[in-house]
């Protein structure tokens, strides 16, 4: 638990001291900042598929002995 007046950190966006309401972050608008960077991709999470699959199966089941 932070006590008061114990800094909570920068903020990931602007690096500014996190503010308690907002927390990880300094503000609303870098928390929105941030999630529209998620929207927009570019965060990515990393996966080990090949780029253009999505792992799909074109409507056959890996389960199905009839194949």
């Amino acid at each position: 638990m932070n006590t008061p007046g114990t800094p909570l950190g920068k903020c990931p966006i602007c690096r500014r001291p996190v503010e308690t309401d907002s927390k990880p972050f300094c503000s609303p608008r870098c928390a929105e900042i941030d999630l529209g960077r998620w929207f927009n991709g570019a965060y990515v999470v990393p996966t080990h598929e090949a780029p253009g699959t999505d792992g799909a199966t074109d409507g056959v089941d890996p389960d199905d002995a009839n194949g």
